[in-house]
């Protein structure tokens, strides 16, 4: 078996598999039309937003820069806590969109605190959910409400590629008005497309800019079951099928996935590795590695049994590895996963 440990791209759910091997549809037909709509009111749902949720044919970065630069004008001040290499990309996007930045910076595998966002004098709040660099899972809701309690007209976006159908997700209740996602992580699809989902509060102020990425061009023709340029439209009835297999047993997924990450976590602390996070995601285990040993020895100790594991970004490189079952697992294979992290630990780690 080949085992894909990687934080994304994930092993594909059989139904988007199934899904993609069937003929390329032509986007501006009827049946590629009820494909697109099926996908955004699957989606609507999954974000659990009375809003809108808009398909972009690009990567989940996408996503996050038509965010900011449809909710935000160039000048406005924006709070960015920086605590992982995702929160720091938010960063850059919002520099490059010409945004007045406040930076707060925090180290990786911490998460914000609700004191450390209660600021005045904002315009928006750009948070990541699961900060995928480093395994870390922040509390949004109370982030949101201490944000909003100093700048009441203030926008929260929140990026939530790595929690979308890992943790539990709802954009009014945790108060986000917009969240950026992509098909290569939760979803179990191939990378290509990325979500905005908008929350009715974002839809009344929204400021569009830009030409590919200008959200009210294409929030006009997505209501008509349409992409405003060529979709990767495989991809969207990929994401479609696999949606419409989950959801109807969300809470069963959702803890599946912890139960399969907190076993990886169970395994490296068996044998004495420490944690990343300080708040754990259930999309990814995030270890220091052991004394003495680089991670070229761990990830090829892991190639050895046929498995892709991931290094650290940013003030990590060298210093952390990851893995994932974000993808189509399930318990057996989980364990299967568990039993070759420990055999690799074994052959890496010194004898006690």
């Amino acid at each position: 078996m080949d085992w894909l440990l990687t934080p994304g791209p994930v092993r594909l759910h059989p139904k988007a598999l199934e899904a993609l091997a069937r003929p390329q549809l032509h986007h501006r037909t009827g049946p590629a039309r009820e494909v697109f709509l099926k996908a955004r009111g699957l989606l609507k749902e999954a974000f659990r937003t009375e809003g809108e949720v808009l398909i972009l044919t690009g990567s989940g970065t996408l996503a996050m820069e038509a965010l900011v630069t449809n909710l935000f004008a160039p000048g406005e001040r924006v709070l960015v806590p920086v605590y992982g290499k995702f929160s720091e990309r938010f960063y850059e996007i919002a520099l490059e969109a010409g945004l007045d930045v406040h930076r707060l910076d925090l180290p990786y595998g911490r998460v914000p605190r609700p004191e450390d966002v209660a600021r005045k004098g904002y315009r928006g709040l750009l948070l990541v959910h699961s900060e995928t660099s480093t395994g870390a899972l922040a509390d949004l809701p109370a982030l949101s409400g201490a944000f909003k309690a100093e700048n009441p007209e203030g926008l929260v976006g929140a990026d939530m590629v790595t929690s979308l159908l890992l943790s539990e997700v709802a954009l009014e209740a945790f108060g986000v008005d917009a969240a950026a996602s992509g098909s290569q992580k939760g979803l179990m699809c191939p990378p290509g497309l990325g979500f905005v989902a908008l929350s009715p509060r974002a839809l009344e102020g929204l400021r569009p800019r830009g030409y590919y990425l200008n959200l009210a061009r294409e929030l006009k023709a997505q209501r008509e079951g349409e992409s405003a340029w060529t979709p990767a439209i495989n991809l969207v009835r990929a994401v479609a099928a696999v949606l419409e297999e989950v959801l109807p047993r969300l809470k069963e997924h959702l803890a599946l996935k912890a139960w399969q990450n907190g076993l990886l976590y169970g395994v490296g602390e068996e044998k004495g590795l420490k944690g990343v996070p300080e708040v754990r995601s259930p999309a990814v285990a995030a270890f220091y590695l052991p004394k003495g040993a680089a991670y070229g020895a761990v990830k090829e100790a892991f190639a050895r049994r046929g498995a892709v594991i991931a290094g650290g970004q940013g003030p990590l490189k060298g210093r952390i590895f990851r893995l994932s079952l974000m993808g189509a697992y399930d318990r057996y294979e989980a364990l299967g996963a568990a039993a070759l992290f420990r055999e690799v630990l074994d052959e890496i780690l010194p004898a006690s």
